[in-house]
């Protein structure tokens, strides 16, 4: 499950929903004042008076119209029932309302009021022009009064607050969607982590986390893949020195037992071709000569698992690899001079931080394998390049290469490949550069055959520190 993206979710919503939940309330709240307070009350309040107003001036209008009337002050036109087809249209109707009097609208916006009075057979209308068209008037208060009752009609309050209701809800989801997925994007690397983490607590060193990002987090899984390799780098020199404590205990109770062994049995052989006399004596020598050759051979093994159960003193020192290179291989060209050698240096100068007598034998060690693997007329190569931080002596050889079965068990010792080796030279040279802070590996060869790389610590950057204290 993952608890950090859900933490970034709750934490998302611990800090919106109060803000969320106030912006709504006030905005609402301001919303449902505004629009009460809005145009369509005040246009119903004027349009009400406008239509009281307009029934009282038609009435005013009216009695004034029979006053003057009664007065005499106006002269009637007398229309007869028998022109009641020719009528204008205000009259007819008024003829057949069946009233006595009254008073009608004429005109083309209604600016003329007829006071009509009926007779037997005519019709007695007396007409005074009106200052405001009644039919304009009239017809502006039903466009005010449309207006209201449309405006009524929709609720715009409810409808604006329920628009903006809606809107800041979605606007608020998408914002918690988009914050899911960044969560999501966020915590998967987090938690990749994390699981790699966990496997490397557990044992397994070989992990390796995949990442494309180039930021802290991206950064941070380099680290931990960096972190990775170096503690799988130590848990295997730690394994590998673990074995050669073991092999180097059996080596020293065997050289021990075998030394032994050997000095009674060479001093006993010597004293019996010593008192022997007569003719048996040449066969003696013959077989004291064999007898003392194979107790050498034996105490030359002896001295080699002892020099591989010893523990050298290591005195680091700054070395110019380059230079040691050229050394080394200048003092092997006379032991080996069927063999052809090439190297190939860095420009820059090599230097790092070992025993000079440690990597010297490495290196002579790696030198005489890649002459004996090549043979005569064979190339050996050696080059110097700076690696990852580190240096590094890599030596090529033209030689058969070496077989799946001689890479499974190259660093064990007693293991040789060699005709009269003892299997310990590989060991001792890569106990040797764990010693030193590096280590040997085998590497592609340029020439065809076999190829070993030796790398060691930067000199450089132990000066640096050793400065910076």
């Amino acid at each position: 499950m993952n608890r950090l993206r859900n933490k970034l979710i709750l934490i998302f919503l611990a800090a919106t929903v109060v803000p969320w939940g106030a912006t709504l309330w006030m905005t609402t709240s301001f919303l449902d004042r505004s629009l009460r307070y809005r145009a369509t009350q005040e246009l119903d309040d004027v349009s009400r008076s406008l239509q009281v107003t307009g029934h009282e001036f038609y009435r005013q209008a009216c009695e004034d119209l029979k006053v003057a009337a009664a007065a005499r002050s106006l002269m009637p036109q007398k229309d007869s029932e028998q022109d009641l087809a020719r009528w204008a249209p205000a009259l007819q109707s008024f003829w057949s309302s069946g009233d006595g009097e009254g008073c009608v609208l004429e005109g083309a916006e209604g600016d003329r009021m007829d006071y009509c009075v009926r007779r037997p057979g005519e019709l007695l209308v007396y007409s005074r022009p009106l200052p405001i068209p009644m039919n304009r008037l009239l017809a502006q208060y039903r466009r005010a009064r449309d207006l209201v009752y449309k405006e009524q009609s929709r609720d715009l309050t409810r409808g604006f607050i329920s628009a903006w209701v809606l809107l800041a809800s979605l606007v608020w989801l998408g914002s918690l969607v988009i914050l899911a997925l960044l969560a999501h994007h966020l915590s998967r690397p987090i938690q990749q982590l994390t699981a790699g983490l966990s496997e490397l607590a557990a044992g397994n060193f070989a992990v390796r986390l995949k990442s494309r990002r180039d930021d802290e987090i991206g950064r941070a899984i380099e680290a931990f893949n960096d972190s990775a390799e170096r503690l799988e780098e130590s848990r295997d020199r730690l394994v590998y020195l673990t074995q050669l404590a073991s092999w180097e205990s059996l080596a020293r109770k065997m050289a021990h037992e075998v030394k032994n062994s050997l000095t009674p049995i060479r001093l006993t052989v010597e004293e019996m071709v010593a008192r022997q006399s007569g003719v048996d004596r040449g066969f003696l020598e013959q077989a004291k000569q064999i007898v003392v050759e194979e107790i050498e051979s034996l105490e030359r093994r002896v001295r080699a698992f002892s020099q591989f159960s010893a523990e050298p003193p290591v005195r680091p020192a700054e070395l110019n690899l380059n230079a040691l290179v050229e050394d080394r291989v200048a003092f092997l060209k006379t032991g080996h001079p069927e063999v052809h050698y090439s190297l190939r240096l860095e420009p820059a100068a090599l230097r790092t931080v070992a025993d000079e007598d440690l990597v010297k034998g490495i290196l002579v060690n790696l030198l005489e394998n890649a002459a004996q693997a090549a043979g005569a007329g064979g190339n050996v190569l050696a080059v110097t390049q700076a690696l990852n931080g580190h240096v590094a002596v890599e030596v090529h050889d033209s030689g058969p290469g070496l077989s799946e079965q001689a890479r499974r068990t190259l660093f064990q010792p007693t293991i040789s490949f060699k005709k009269n080796g003892m299997g310990l030279g590989l060991s001792i040279a890569r106990k040797s550069a764990l010693l030193s802070g590096g280590d040997i590996v085998p590497v592609a060869g340029e020439l065809g055959g076999a190829a070993f790389r030796l790398v060691l610590p930067n000199g450089s950057h132990g000066l640096e520190e050793s400065s910076d204290r």
